[in-house]
């Protein structure tokens, strides 16, 4: 009988010796590539921690005790090993198992984590009410060494230090985040990991010292030198300075070891910090030798791994757009938050290296970073996911906007992603970065577009934002050849209807007219931020029906911006604003999402016979 077959539930992982948990820990690999190869999910960085997950489930109850995993999409080994494994063909699909965690999914998931950063201030949180309500359990925070350097975390972890709240954070250094980790604290990490003379004189202590009762005693009392070693061998005792206890490096695929530091950390009434090595897509070839690939996947076939479909996407074509202004324009420069290759800035990054920043993960330094370049001569260019660029929301309004600084956002990953659920969608920025005073947004209706509205961007001096989608184009458009600010784009001409679409809807919108063969107008708001007064105009004066279409809330979007000016404009005439209601929007494939949204074809097209015989 498989070892996995023996876990249906959250202790039974308890039942197992050491050699039947390596057992596990094989088929927990075997089990992970087989499912995310069929449905796609986060492969690399799960198949790094199964050893410590089956540790972390041995050691802990977490019937009382509570876990939050920083990055949620490291969850899904904890998900097997807490009931969840005969849901796994269900992973990332529509109302199937969450590819992060989910309260409403299990009542192991304490904490819904999608972000990075968020984990250690979540669970000081949970651990505070804790010791307030005189309760006694265990908090422990999994954080990936790409977060630890974000302003959150650090932050976090001044607070712990002062306050010396009792809890665990375990460190999973596994030298990546979705692009290789940069910055001070990862060389920082670095150095203590692969420091040779303390590993070299650590193995050699414990393979000298067997199990005897003597080999166990002279462990015991070399532990309380092993500070001192450490200090005289380590460059600096970052975390122990900032006030936690410091335990590692450790070997994370070793569950002997991890086991026994775990439970020593319980015993320890104050913050702990665990420094856990670990390889990311450790026992799969194809994700060992490029981790990166294999962050987040599609279907693929397991047996010769990820192939590109060699289709143009968005971020393909931003990226080749960027390379090629870059090259007449020596001040143009990129900045990314540790998502290089999501973003498409590989190419540029190889071929100007100085005019390439990857800060970590850190979006709110990335805003004000960009700022300071930007009024110092530098044309900065910010290719962020649209939920990410969340985090720099404050960063952007005092020190872009308000200065009026020429610093370009480019929002990918705006509208629907798909499977990856809410916390991953993009349908947020339209409304948040409409209400910032000099902020100009603006969206192409094809890959063609990309680097006209990116070439344009550039010669300006103000702020702009450029988003766009996932993926690659419906059909096939004609892009603009000039931008000229505020100005929109009739695509046809039409007697019973004119629908107002930005960004890909344009394209539905246009799929629609020829689907069901309809006399209407399309006109597309290139700029979302400011309206083309004057085809609004037209549209009062000649007492237009309007549809509006956008992949993103309705509260604050494009349509709420159209009817408030038309109502200014005194306009007479029926308008339906088309978007997504005021909710957080669940995992699905992008066409389920649109029908679940009643913004598919079908129902785009009901909207519009009823302002027709309006």
């Amino acid at each position: 009988m498989k070892q996995l077959d023996k876990i249906n539930n959250i202790n039974d992982v308890k039942k197992l010796d050491v050699s039947e948990k390596k057992e596990l820990a094989s088929e927990i690999r075997e089990f992970l590539i087989e499912k995310v190869s069929k449905n796609g999910g986060h492969l690399a960085s799960n198949l790094g921690i199964v050893e410590l997950t089956i540790s972390l489930c041995d050691v802990f109850n977490f019937e009382y005790d509570k876990i939050v995993f920083d990055v949620g999409h490291q969850s899904y080994v904890y998900k097997i090993l807490t009931g969840r494994k005969d849901k796994f063909d269900t992973l990332r699909k529509y109302k199937g198992l969450r590819g992060f965690p989910y309260k409403k999914e299990s009542p192991y998931d304490y904490f819904e984590t999608g972000h990075s950063s968020t984990a250690i201030s979540a669970t000081i949180g949970m651990a505070r009410a804790r010791d307030l309500h005189d309760e006694d359990y265990n908090i422990i925070a999994v954080v990936g060494d790409g977060a630890i350097s974000s302003g959150m975390s650090l932050e976090a972890i001044n607070d712990i230090g002062f306050k010396k709240t009792k809890m665990i954070i375990i460190l999973n250094d596994n030298g990546m985040s979705i692009s290789s980790n940069v910055g001070g604290i990862s060389s920082y990490l670095s150095r203590l990991s692969l420091n040779e003379k303390y590993i070299k004189l650590k193995n050699k202590i414990k393979y000298c010292l067997d199990d005897t009762r003597f080999g166990d005693v002279s462990i015991k009392f070399l532990s309380r030198i092993k500070d001192g070693i450490k200090k005289a061998l380590v460059p600096s005792k970052y975390f122990e300075d900032m006030g936690l206890t410091y335990i590692g490096p450790i070997d994370g695929h070793n569950i002997s070891e991890i086991e026994k530091v775990l439970r020593r950390s319980k015993k320890i009434n104050g913050p702990v910090i665990i420094h856990v090595v670990t390889k990311k897509g450790k026992g799969y070839k194809f994700a060992e030798e490029t981790p990166e690939k294999y962050h987040g996947v599609s279907a693929f076939d397991k047996e010769v791994g990820v192939k590109s479909n060699g289709k143009e996407t968005y971020s393909s074509a931003f990226g080749k757009a960027l390379v090629k202004i870059a090259s007449h324009n020596k001040n143009v420069v990129a900045l990314t938050a540790a998502m290089q290759d999501g973003v498409g800035l590989n190419e540029f990054a190889k071929k100007y290296p100085k005019r390439y920043f990857d800060v970590g993960i850190a979006e709110e330094h990335a805003v004000t970073l960009a700022a300071g370049m930007s009024v110092s001569g530098l044309k900065p260019v910010f290719a962020v996911y649209s939920t990410f660029l969340q985090r720099g929301f404050d960063q952007i309004v005092h020190d872009v906007c308000m200065q009026n600084s020429p610093v370009i956002f480019a929002i990918d990953r705006a509208g629907l992603v798909g499977a990856d659920g809410e916390t991953h969608q993009g349908i947020l920025d339209l409304s948040y970065l409409s209400i910032i005073p000099n902020m100009t947004i603006v969206s192409p209706k094809c890959l063609g577009e990309m680097e006209v509205l990116l070439k344009w961007a550039t010669k300006q001096n103000y702020p702009i934002a450029i988003r766009y989608p996932r993926g690659g184009d419906y059909i096939e458009m004609k892009p603009i050849k000039d931008v000229e600010l505020g100005k929109w784009e009739y695509i046809c001409k039409g007697k019973n209807l004119t629908i107002i679409a930005t960004g890909k809807m344009v394209q539905k919108a246009y799929q629609i007219k020829n689907e069901y063969n309809l006399d209407i107008t399309i006109v597309n708001a290139t700029f979302i931020k400011p309206l083309d007064i004057n085809v609004l105009k037209k549209i009062v004066k000649n007492n237009d029906n309007v549809l509006t279409l956008e992949d993103n809330l309705i509260n604050g979007g494009l349509g709420n911006n159209v009817l408030l000016k038309l109502n200014e404009l005194n306009y007479k005439g029926n308008i339906k604003i088309m978007g997504f209601n005021d909710k957080f929007i669940e995992q699905g494939t992008i066409d389920e999402l649109y029908k679940q949204e009643h913004l598919d074809n079908k129902d785009i097209k009901k909207e519009i016979d009823k302002l027709i015989k309006k």
